[in-house]
């Protein structure tokens, strides 16, 4: 098949998250699902609309894949509103991935800003299936209004079931918000990690990536061990359009994941 030809993918199942989001699983209609590693990104096609990137959220027990879309332009807004039956198109999975291995013997911090922790789901449920292997883990999770949190009941079932120290802060909180208010660059204050012996994974918008990473090294975390998930602009992802270069990278083929050690410098150019 052409790189540019989207295979067609039925929706198994579509799941509210909030008011703007739907986890949709999508299962191709030929052959086998093409696996996936955590951090990697689908090219989904709505028909006669569109096609955008979006970070698979994990895999389906019966095969296929978990996507998170948020329902903010003509695409999105048409993938969101689709049902169980129909059928969209799927190319990839495509980029570069979270180098969850290397955080082996290591703490582990988790952050996530917004729907950034779609992308970082994947993360954490390989920490929580071989927990033994690394050190202490913490989850840290910012959003704009408690009703903006996207997978709670999975949150709290990390915190109470896997052991792991998970936190979450807003922007505005309501009457019943009991939990911290402010950015989530404060929680890194506020969990246990040794930093010289730490990796970290962070994903959200790009002004929350660079303060998140910035903190974290100044707490002591090696750059190099600070990974990023950097997606500018990417409209085809195999490295043809050129709309996502970032200096001398494609993010759709070098990235989307990279080390703050190599994004940092780049970030400081803002995406127009």
């Amino acid at each position: 098949m052409h790189p540019m030809t989207p295979a067609p993918y039925r929706v198994r199942s579509r799941r509210p998250d909030r008011a703007d989001t739907v986890t949709l699983t999508l299962g191709p209609l030929e052959g086998p699902c093409p696996p996936f590693l955590p951090g990697q990104f689908t090219m989904i096609y709505a028909p006669g609309v569109g096609e955008i990137p979006v970070s698979i959220s994990g895999r389906a027990r019966a095969g296929g894949y978990l996507q998170t879309i948020r329902a903010v332009g003509a695409v999105s807004g048409a993938l969101c509103r689709t049902r169980p039956g129909d059928v969209v198109g799927v190319r990839g999975p495509y980029g570069t991935a979270w180098d969850v291995p290397a955080a082996a013997g290591l703490d582990v911090v988790v952050a996530a800003g917004g729907l950034g922790l779609a992308a970082l789901r994947p993360v954490v449920r390989e920490l929580v299936a071989h927990g033994s292997r690394y050190g202490r883990i913490s989850v840290i999770v910012g959003t704009h209004t408690p009703a903006t949190l996207i997978y709670p009941a999975e949150l709290a079932r990390w915190r109470e079931a896997c052991g792991i120290d998970v936190q979450v802060t807003v922007d505005h909180p309501d009457r019943a918000w009991k939990g911290p208010v402010g950015l989530v660059t404060r929680l890194i204050d506020q969990i246990v990690f040794d930093p010289r012996r730490t990796f970290a994974f962070v994903c959200g918008p790009e002004a929350m990536m660079r303060a998140t990473a910035a903190r974290l090294v100044r707490r002591g975390v090696p750059a190099r061990r600070v990974a990023l998930s950097v997606e500018r602009n990417m409209k085809c992802g195999v490295g043809r359009c050129g709309h996502c270069q970032l200096g001398p990278l494609l993010t759709c083929l070098d990235g989307p994941v990279l080390s703050y050690e190599r994004a940092a410098g780049l970030l400081a150019v803002e995406e127009l």
